[in-house]
């Protein structure tokens, strides 16, 4: 163990490593990247952080820069949580310190997992009505701000926060509150660094209120810190907004308060096929209209590809080879929304396939349900690596988009199946590469700028449904205008002046960098 890391061990109560085979494990996430950090170090508290960030804040000021990087469950699609500095995990800092059922607020630490606060809120009868996985800690839900499956009806993590912890690059912590213009005067002449921050953001947005008027307009885009229009509303400022989606280069999330709401009925389902895009649309518009939990729209290829592994999906599929099929699901008004369905079901075409959950059905819709999971997974001779993923595309270029997206998976000779949530508008491309063939590094790029081009040509976002991370930054950091390149570049500067945390990721990120780390081997059976 080498002295950095003996030194940090005795300064934390956590445990600090830089033993290759710990580094090697955490080389990686769900992208196509690949980088060794030269530490790993598990915190066991919030002061465990402050210590680490202190230490190498102090490192910073000699000009010996080692890049700080936070990292939950470890499911960043972009290479966020990578580093060739510290990875900070949060694994251990679990718990669940306080509840209120009444208020339905609940206190926790960042690094429990979104599977361990519901379980332990359903006990109350509450919930997190958000869609992820299992092992996302919320901590990661907030600072990549993914819009997930559902958020289309409950709005995303984003609507459930009602504030956070944060530690600063310089190991101070932060928590946020929404300050009135007199509590804000007075937190801004505190001679601390929150003071200064406060005081610098009154600055900005004093010297940003047209631009920032003009960009909360609205644009589907997270590249950069977006949620910065969020912070002063009605003569207020509550800076917790900027943190959504800012993947760590703000600060590091130790603690949050969320609002739960309710448990819900076990959502009742719908699965209808479609030859034809046109016909999906159509009954697309109509069951948004009745605000489902979920509706999603997948190529039927995907559906098929999950059969040959095994799933008994004849009963969705039956009589079509190609075509579109989408699922829905409800959790409130059951059954007056299916009643609605059901009455649809004699304006189909002919060879579309109808089914509405019943107890005989319904272990055919669960294995549907696990379909994806199949297609992602299991792959042979290569790997569906997240390129292009969760972008947004606006539902009426729908169509127009599957006609470029033809056309692009034949010029690249790659199949481009999408699936997607109708309801949020966030889609999902996953070609078969081989990472082992020496010009997988070509090939992916070609995709992603490609990808990128025939996105906004159909009026879309490429960082539309979570943000630029590494990669995407590739494009999104050309296509950011002035403007509102040089307000992000005001808002990490405020926060993180010492430029040690994740400096490589969103405005920051390396092309060449990026480029230079895919991995070159393929990690089959990687779980969505």
């Amino acid at each position: 163990m080498g002295k950095i890391a003996k030194y940090l061990n005795q300064l934390t109560v956590g445990n600090v490593f830089d033993n290759p085979e710990i580094l090697e494990s955490y080389s990686t996430d769900r992208s196509a990247l690949k980088i060794k950090p030269r530490f790993v170090a598990f915190p066991e508290s919030t002061e465990d952080i402050q210590k680490l960030l202190k230490f190498f804040n102090q490192l910073a000021a000699k000009d010996i820069k080692v890049a700080v990087t936070a990292r939950g469950g470890g499911r960043s699609e972009d290479g966020s949580c990578l580093t060739n500095g510290i990875v900070i995990s949060t694994q251990k800092l679990n718990k669940m310190l306080e509840i209120d059922p009444r208020e339905r607020l609940v206190r926790v630490q960042s690094g429990i997992t979104l599977k361990e606060l519901n379980t332990a809120l359903s006990v109350s009868g509450l919930t997190i009505p958000i869609e992820g996985h299992d092992h996302d800690s919320i901590g990661g839900l907030i600072s990549n701000c993914t819009i997930d499956r559902c958020a289309g009806k409950y709005g995303g993590i984003k609507n459930y926060v009602e504030r956070i912890e944060v530690i600063l690059a310089n190991g101070d912590c932060l928590q946020t509150e929404r300050y009135k213009k007199y509590a804000l005067a007075k937190k801004a002449v505190e001679k601390t660094t929150e003071g200064e921050i406060y005081r610098k953001f009154a600055k900005l947005i004093s010297k940003k209120k047209d631009f920032l008027a003009e960009l909360k307009k609205g644009t589907h885009n997270l590249a950069g810190y977006p949620k910065m229009v969020d912070v002063s509303v009605r003569e207020s400022v509550d800076l917790m907004p900027v943190f959504f989606g800012a993947q760590g280069t703000l600060g590091i999330i130790s603690e949050v308060i969320l609002k739960a709401v309710p448990l819900t009925k076990h959502p009742s389902r719908v699965v209808a096929t479609f030859k034809e895009i046109g016909a999906a649309v159509d009954f697309l518009n109509s069951v948004h209209e009745m605000k489902p939990r979920a509706l999603d729209l997948y190529d039927l290829k995907i559906i098929m590809e999950a059969k040959e592994t095994g799933k008994n999906l004849d009963g969705v599929i039956r009589r079509l080879e190609d075509g579109f099929v989408v699922f829905a699901s409800f959790d409130e008004r059951q059954n007056s929304c299916l009643k609605k369905i059901a009455a649809l079901q004699a304006e189909l075409p002919r060879n579309s396939k109808f089914i509405i959950e019943s107890d005989e059905n319904k272990g055919t819709l669960d294995e549907f349900e696990n379909s994806l999971i199949n297609y992602l997974s299991y792959v042979k001779h290569g790997e569906r690596v997240p390129i292009l993923t969760n972008f947004y595309l606006p539902r009426y270029n729908l169509e127009s988009f599957l006609k470029d997206l033809k056309v692009l998976g034949e010029k690249l000779s790659l199949d481009l199946e999408l699936y997607g949530s109708y309801a949020t508008s966030i889609y999902n491309l996953r070609p078969k590469f081989d990472l082992e063939d020496d010009d997988f590094n070509k090939k992916a790029t070609t995709f992603l700028k490609a990808g990128a081009f025939v996105i906004d040509r159909q009026g879309g976002e490429l960082a539309g449904g979570a943000p630029e991370g590494r990669l995407k930054a590739i494009i999104t950091n050309i296509k950011l205008p002035e403007a509102e390149l040089s307000l992000y570049n005001e808002i990490k500067d405020i926060f993180d002046p010492s430029g040690v945390l994740n400096p490589d990721v969103k405005l920051g990120a390396n092309s060449k960098f990026t480029l230079t780390h895919f991995r070159d081997t393929n990690q089959p059976k990687i779980m969505i």
